[in-house]
């Protein structure tokens, strides 16, 4: 699953990614209010971790405009902010939890995945593609119903390809869509990744459904497309 932070504290940012990291989430970190707000409307995230004192936009404004455009996005508010006034007005924007700083990482789990379980909250989303499926909610996949042992990244991998079948995507978007962060055309991480996922798509006797488009990048889809 992936998971928004909206910190400004770079040292707290940086415990909760190596924490949610553990737990096998995929975390994305900005500082900004408005960047966060920006990628929480456009991005396919499963919940956002949400400061309220943000430099751009603060917290409580940031919800309110985001609950305009995206009601299916659980955000749990993570502040030091203890006033019954301030945790009325966040749940009030649209929050759905508010975790007072500091606070216990097990908590902060808990409640993350009391939120993840609310009916309402995050509707499942399935990406299919011939015989192959993939589960955002649950963070699985198969193939002609089997269950595939994928990693995160390789998880993450499949599921951009998925959200674009038939359509060639260059190395560079693949790379900064799962890894995010700018790409380096000199490293091969991407291009060893997609091996790791083709041969685990591939088992079985499976026809082979990630195809390389020399000098585009790969798709997902029909060969006769490559």
């Amino acid at each position: 699953m992936r998971v928004l932070v909206v910190e400004d504290s770079a040292p707290m940012a940086q415990v909760l990614k190596q924490g949610l990291a553990e737990e096998d989430y995929l975390v994305d970190i900005t500082g900004d209010g408005r960047d966060g707000l920006r990628l929480a409307e456009s991005g396919e995230y499963d919940l956002v971790l949400l400061d309220v004192n943000l430099p751009g936009l603060d917290g409580f404004e940031f919800t309110r405009r985001l609950r305009t455009t995206r009601s299916d996005i659980p955000v749990m508010m993570v502040t030091a902010r203890d006033d019954v006034r301030d945790r009325v007005e966040g749940l009030d924007t649209g929050a759905d939890d508010y975790l007072i700083k500091p606070f216990a990482f097990d908590e902060l789990l808990a409640r993350m995945h009391a939120l993840l379980r609310r009916p309402g909250t995050r509707k499942p989303r399935i990406l299919e593609f011939g015989d192959i499926k993939l589960s955002t909610m649950e963070g699985r996949a198969w193939r002609a119903g089997k269950l595939l042992p994928l990693s995160v990244r390789e998880f993450a991998l499949l599921r951009v390809l998925l959200q674009h079948p038939n359509q060639i995507l260059s190395r560079e978007r693949l790379f900064e869509s799962v890894w995010r962060t700018e790409f380096d055309g000199a490293s091969n991480v991407l291009d060893v990744y997609i091996n790791y996922l083709r041969n685990k798509l591939e088992d079985h006797g499976w026809p082979r459904a990630i195809h390389t488009v020399r000098g585009r990048g790969y798709l997902l889809g029909d060969a006769v497309l490559a």
